[in-house]
């Protein structure tokens, strides 16, 4: 066990043998940390979390009260051989979150990138890959094997199914049910989820330059308004991203899809 001299411990709280615990970290009262954690610089845990297996977690992250943090996975595969969940810096994880390790059929690692926030009850399946400065709103679930691309917004009550791809800047509207994949900054709501436009409010796309938002909206038109073919678009994509660099994103979002993307 290793503990920063400077991380301030409730007394209620049990702490294992073989943790790692890092300067200015704070955890609440009644929690359980178990042999294998590491949690990093500045971090802060409130009452009532169990924080288990092989689980790291970064600096300055947020957890909230009751929450469950590197559970074994719902995997009815999972016969358990070793796994585990990465937390990345600065996220916000609200109370009564459920994040869960990896399996080997994924990988053996869940993974959580930077600047995240998630609310209260969200759950994030085993061998999930999130990446950043995502949000993902109260009592929303991910399934296992989902794949997050980075400034992605999930409102309240959403659910998306195993092995789904949400790419860069998409945007789920409250109450959607996911079962296929998003394409990059496309914006879907309803059960099941189906396209409602561009999220225009997306970070990278408010920024970029106006020629490059006219061809993602190009291409929802293609996809969309006059349902091209995926391989025809995919083509247009591979001629398009030369130029225009945003369109990196729906090369890697083609790349990982096979479920077929939302109409």
């Amino acid at each position: 066990m290793l503990i920063s001299s400077s991380a301030t411990i409730a007394a209620s709280s049990i702490i294992e043998s073989d943790v790692i615990i890092g300067p200015h970290v704070d955890i609440g009262p009644f929690c359980i940390i178990s042999a294998g954690v590491k949690i990093g610089e500045g971090t802060t845990i409130s009452s009532h979390v169990v924080i288990n297996g092989n689980t790291t977690i970064g600096s300055d992250n947020q957890i909230g009260m009751g929450s469950s943090i590197g559970e074994i996975s719902q995997d009815l595969k999972y016969a358990g051989e070793p796994a585990g969940l990465e937390i990345g810096n600065g996220n916000r994880i609200g109370h009564h979150a459920t994040l869960h390790r990896g399996t080997a059929q994924g990988g053996g690692m869940t993974r959580i990138g930077d600047d995240n926030h998630f609310g209260r009850g969200v759950h994030i399946g085993h061998d999930c890959q999130v990446g950043n400065a995502t949000f993902i709103g109260e009592n929303s679930g991910l399934a296992g094997h989902v794949v997050l691309g980075n400034d992605t917004y999930i409102d309240t009550m959403c659910a998306v199914h195993q092995f789904c791809v949400i790419g860069t800047g998409a945007r789920l509207l409250a109450g959607s049910c996911v079962v296929q994949d998003v394409p990059p900054y496309v914006l879907a709501g309803g059960n099941r989820a189906s396209p409602q436009g561009i999220n225009e409010l997306a970070s990278r796309f408010m920024q970029a330059e106006h020629t490059e938002r006219e061809v993602v909206r190009y291409l929802y038109d293609l996809l969309y308004h006059k349902q091209a073919a995926v391989e025809k678009v995919r083509l247009e994509i591979g001629h398009l991203s030369v130029e225009y660099p945003l369109l990196c994103h729906f090369n890697e979002f083609f790349l990982r899809s096979a479920r077929g993307i939302v109409r």
